[in-house]
């Protein structure tokens, strides 16, 4: 076969295109090296995207992919007749170095990117016969004579005559080697993913251009501020939160690093550190902004402003990994890779995407270089990952030009100290004076539980009926749910069973009856904790840790209209769910005993994380660290990236399916799902539309027909009753667990 093709389509009339290897591989090429950030790492994204096709050079490849007429090349589908070869330029390339000790080392580094560009970066070695190590993959190739079936006389000779790196660039460190390796591998699966997608549909690959300057955002969002601050009232605490944006507009001119910004709720964080990282961006010529959030059930809210400022197509929601369990080539192409100038996401998303192995999460890190990346709420961050969380943090920061915002009303201590010896150094605080802004905008008082009675369903809902505006917050779903059905015909419900666009239309609803005046009681999950702007006199709150607390605090008096409002404490009838939840409460009862004043203060959150953080035995709870940055096994290259990625979970693996609802206007994008199959546009507006639950809840729904699984492997809901117009995803057929029922 003297045509040598990479992938094989047929337009509308049925008539064959091909896309030409040697084409395919000089684009996929310059892709790569556009993406990698600086000239001198460029040498390696090259050699890796010249030879990740070689194997395609083969007899066996072309006559499969000639009898299979179509662009998914079976390697990740496992498809009967499959033909490897993504090991067949690691082979290549490690014969190359055979011998040279230092070149061999290096050679390996650069063939987890080639082996793994369709299933992902492999383990060098497991220790499990998986057939998936990067070390048992290479002889066993060997052992098949594999480079033996390539026809090397197609192979243009300047692919063929490739020189090996002698040594890692300085500025890649043992600690930071992983992170570095990773973002190459996301210039190589993101190059070659779009080069594979202009080829499909050249149309969808004119849409992913973006000429947009963050100049021009600036602009965007100082016109809106401008109109917001003139129609807003005259107000101590709107000139105090015109001061924290000041100071935000002030500290973006100091270089790139590590910055935190400490407001009370209330403070107007949200829209002050989006000022921080546009004056940041544009000072600097930072590519994009990155938002990231603690929880995906809120990420609506915060992505609303945003869109209302800059426009619906300038702002990417990406949270949950809404790609089936099983990959093909149509779900990978319509993935994230960011390229937006604004993303909002969460925690699990970013850091997860940050450690992961699978070439569809890894495409987008890439776009992660050169950026502002704000973290509301840092104090969020799981203690027991902080030191792999960390390690990136600062790989991120010195190696890859990003600047940081841990944002928060209650900044835990993350610098380095005694308690965190591995914490971060250099980090400069926005707000001169925190303690005194925190004065400044004090207006609700803490009241904590007298003893520790705890109450029923029936006496919570006694205490809210007497008042006429109340929020109650709690722990689980399950306790919203039982108090919402104990309390009178008009009280709203909210939890993370409602998808998005449901939510949505209930805090619509809240923030008009408060601006009416009219009564409203409202039983919710932590959803309404962070990036909600609603104002109630009277919050009741259970029992939880004191950062929780502090949150539920910032939706009481959040105008200061009253002189105080009150936030009460109570003992709910669920245990508090396990895991950090259960320690941060069990942290506050103890400081309950020592006589404390005022429970918002800066120097009770100070004594609240000591306590917190001096409980966590152990800051790297699955041992990341051993895995990817142990000194001994990263002088040979031998990095465990699949056994890491497994491992690393800010949410337990499992934790969570995704099911799409039937709700509003979902069926029309339900439809496209199950009849198109997954597409970035169809993704995109169903995350609007979406629910997690336990997956062997899911399995339960499943199994009694409520929900159905596409033949792309998604869920969709099947019946109406399954989703209730006030309360989301019905869920409670049996009697699951709090930890199950955990937001």
């Amino acid at each position: 076969m003297t045509t040598k093709i990479a992938h094989l389509s047929s337009n509308p009339d049925g008539i064959l295109r091909l896309h030409l290897l040697e084409e395919h591989l000089r684009s996929v090429s310059g892709l790569a090296q556009n993406f990698t950030l600086q000239s001198h790492w460029k040498i390696w994204t090259t050699l890796a995207s010249q030879l990740h096709d070689l194997g395609k050079y083969s007899d066996a490849f072309q006559d499969y992919i000639r009898k299979s007429n179509d662009f998914e090349e079976g390697e990740t589908d496992n498809k009967p007749g499959r033909v490897e070869h993504a090991i067949i330029g690691a082979i290549y390339l490690n014969g190359k170095a055979s011998g040279q000790t230092h070149t061999e080392i290096f050679s390996r580094l650069i063939s987890y990117l080639i082996a793994g560009h369709h299933t992902g970066l492999p383990d060098w070695s497991s220790g499990e016969a998986s057939g998936k190590d990067l070390e048992y993959r290479l002889q066993k190739a060997k052992d098949k004579k594999l480079l033996s079936e390539i026809d090397f006389e197609f192979v243009p000779e300047d692919i063929l005559n490739i020189t090996i790196p002698q040594k890692l660039p300085q500025d890649v460190k043992p600690e930071n080697l992983h992170l570095w390796v990773r973002i190459l591998f996301s210039c190589l699966v993101d190059a070659d993913f779009l080069d594979t997608e202009s080829f499909m549909d050249s149309a969808k690959s004119e849409l992913r251009r973006n000429s947009t300057f963050m100049s021009s955002f600036l602009d965007q969002f100082n016109k809106y501020m401008h109109n917001k601050t003139s129609n807003a009232p005259d107000s101590h605490i709107n000139k105090v939160r015109t001061s924290v944006l000041h100071n935000c507009r002030k500290a973006a001119k100091l270089s790139p690093g590590l910055f935190s910004l400490t407001v009370p709720t209330g403070g107007g964080k949200t829209l002050s550190s989006m000022a921080f990282a546009l004056e940041h961006a544009v000072q600097h010529r930072k590519k994009r902004i990155i938002y990231a959030i603690p929880y995906t059930s809120i990420i609506e809210q915060t992505a609303s402003i945003f869109k209302e400022i800059f426009g619906e197509e300038n702002v990417i929601e990406h949270h949950s990994n809404t790609d089936p369990e099983s990959e093909t080539a149509k779900s990978k192409l319509a993935s994230e890779n960011w390229d937006t100038p604004i993303i909002i996401t969460t925690n699990v998303q970013l850091f997860e995407s940050l450690f992961a192995a699978r070439s569809s999460r890894c495409r987008k890190l890439h776009n992660i270089v050169e950026s502002v990346i704000i973290l509301d709420e840092a104090q969020m961050l799981p203690p027991g990952m902080l030191t792999p969380i960390l390690n990136v943090i600062r790989g991120l920061t010195s190696l890859f030009n990003v600047s940081f915002v841990l944002s928060t009303a209650t900044q835990p201590a993350l610098n380095k100290s005694d308690l965190i010896p591995e914490g971060l150094d250099g980090v400069r605080e926005i707000i001169p004076n925190s303690s005194e802004l925190y004065q400044q905008l004090k207006r609700v008082d803490i009241v904590m539980p007298p003893n520790t009675q705890i109450e029923t369903y029936e006496s919570i809902t006694s205490f809210l009926c007497g008042h006429e505006q109340v929020l109650c917050i709690v722990n689980t779903r399950r306790d919203a749910w039982e108090i919402y059905k104990c309390m009178p015909a008009g009280t709203l419900h909210l939890s993370a069973l409602m998808c998005g666009y449901h939510r949505s239309q209930i805090i619509a609803t809240i923030k008009n009856r408060l601006k009416n005046g009219e009564p409203i009681r409202v039983i919710s999950t932590q959803v309404v904790e962070a990036g909600v702007d609603i104002d109630f006199p009277v919050v009741y709150r259970a029992m939880a840790g004191l950062d929780s607390i502090a949150q539920a605090a910032g939706r009481c008096n959040r105008e200061g209209k009253l002189k105080k409002g009150v936030v009460q404490v109570f003992y709910a009838p669920k245990i508090v769910p396990s895991g950090l939840q259960r320690k941060g409460a069990d942290k506050t009862k103890e400081m309950l005993s020592l006589n404390i004043n005022d429970y918002l203060s800066p120097s009770t959150f100070n004594q609240y994380f000591s306590l917190l953080y001096a409980s966590i035995n152990n800051r790297d709870e699955k041992e990341i660290a051993n895995l990817l940055w142990s000194p001994s096994d990263v002088r040979e290259g031998k990095l465990q990236f699949r056994t890491a990625a497994n491992q690393f979970k800010l949410i337990e693996d499992g934790a969570s399916t995704v099911v799409y609802v039937d709700y509003g206007d979902s069926k029309k994008w339900l439809n496209a799902l199950r009849f198109g199959g997954p597409s970035r546009e169809t993704m995109r507006k169903l995350q609007r539309f979406s629910v997690q639950v336990p997956p062997r809840l899911a399995a339960t729904l499943l199994q009694q027909g409520f929900l159905e699984q596409l033949e792309n492997g998604f869920l969709i809901t099947r019946i109406p009753d399954i989703y209730d117009q006030k309360t989301g995803l019905q869920i409670f057929g049996k009697d699951y667990s709090a930890e199950e029922l955990v937001i």
